[in-house]
């Protein structure tokens, strides 16, 4: 998670430390969302959309703009669902072959 906070410190310009313990809050919750949206557990260490995804929740979510978040970002969303069921779906096709 300390990876993770890091990464949203330096994608928000942020150098003091003193609100760590809220962006933490900002980001155990944006994962949340992204991976009930998702329908899986995401990898954010990695970069890719996930990832981005949950900079930019982030963000939001410290200009207390949540509300307009997922209108904003609607196809990006999409799009981690739909990817994201499709691994999961060629995951079990997969593993349903070796039996």
């Amino acid at each position: 998670m300390d990876e993770l906070l890091q990464a949203v410190k330096g994608y928000l310009r942020i150098t003091w430390d003193d609100d760590d313990s809220l962006f933490m809050g900002y980001i155990s919750r944006g994962k949340a969302r992204l991976n009930r949206i998702a329908g899986a557990e995401l990898d954010y260490t990695a970069e890719g959309l996930p990832r981005a995804l949950l900079l930019d929740y982030v963000r939001y979510a410290n200009a207390q703009a949540l509300e307009v978040f997922e209108t904003n970002y609607e196809r990006e969303l999409l799009a981690l669902h739909l990817d994201t069921q499709a691994d999961l779906l060629e995951e079990t096709e997969v593993d349903g072959n070796e039996d």
